[in-house]
């Protein structure tokens, strides 16, 4: 009786500390989240939400944010998801290890380093000039990585067993893993999405050396373009309080619009999974 006494004692013990650890990690993360709807709630307005900078809102920094999210995603996410795929099913060889590796490197690169890289080699080399275009490229250098290592983990945890079945069926290896691994791994593989669109949305480092930012609405892929990150940097700079509550404001419309796309992205993958 003792030694379960004790057991049962070293069980609650273990279980105050982990509920301590989480309240000491979120009690951070509600105060940001706090001070940021408090300064930012006040500056909504229909004229912040759809003006230029030179009228006081933030209109061509939210359309270029999302531009950039889903030309990103578009450029990142097929490749990423492919690359886990890979080296889940088919990466027992020495070319995969080489892969992770080179994943592991990049999704701890400073994103500083990506926007000098892709400055170096995109802005100036290739393209010329700044632009989206070269954002994107930048922002899918961070979330490549993302979607590859969560994508892999995800199908990891598919069974054997599932795998077994269908091959046992007559279904070839790549048919396996379209029609039955993929669709298994769904959650896993919507998950480390949003976490890769969720973390480009906020960089700012890239876009500085890539997009430059702008006071007008879109021009074009390849003309230099606002973002969200760049104006909440901006403005922090800014010794006038009216921008710098500008920029409180632009920081609450970038969390609501993620906050927006998970629970869209959410909603349209549970729907899919019922039908």
């Amino acid at each position: 009786m003792s030694n379960y006494g004790f057991r049962k004692f070293l069980n609650r013990l273990f279980f105050v500390l982990c509920a301590a650890c989480i309240v000491i990690a979120v009690i951070p993360l509600l105060s940001i989240i706090w001070e940021v709807i408090v300064r930012g709630a006040p500056q909504l307005s229909l004229n912040f939400l759809a003006a230029t900078n030179s009228g006081g809102g933030i209109g061509p920094a939210i359309q270029g944010t999302l531009i950039l999210i889903g030309l990103t995603s578009l450029i990142g996410v097929p490749v990423g998801i492919l690359s886990g795929v890979y080296l889940s099913e088919f990466g027992n060889n020495q070319y995969a290890q080489t892969m992770r590796s080179i994943n592991d490197i990049l999704t701890e690169f400073p994103s500083i380093v990506v926007g000098i890289t892709a400055y170096g080699v995109i802005v100036i080399a290739i393209i010329g000039s700044y632009s989206a275009v070269a954002g994107a490229i930048a922002l899918s250098f961070i979330l490549i990585p993302i979607v590859a290592r969560t994508t892999e983990e995800s199908l990891k945890l598919v069974p054997n067993s599932v795998r077994e079945a269908s091959l046992a069926l007559g279904a070839h290896k790549w048919r396996t893993t379209l029609s039955v691994v993929l669709p298994s791994a769904k959650s896993g593989l919507v998950t480390g999405t949003l976490l890769a669109v969720a973390r480009i949305a906020g960089e700012t480092a890239p876009l500085i050396m890539t997009i430059l930012g702008n006071r007008y609405f879109f021009q074009g892929l390849n003309q230099p373009m606002a973002a969200l990150p760049l104006e909440i940097w901006r403005d922090s700079l800014q010794p006038q309080a009216s921008l710098q509550a500008q920029g409180w404001g632009a920081a609450l419309i970038l969390i609501l619009i993620v906050l927006s796309l998970n629970i869209l992205v959410r909603l349209a993958s549970k729907g899919r999974m019922r039908k």
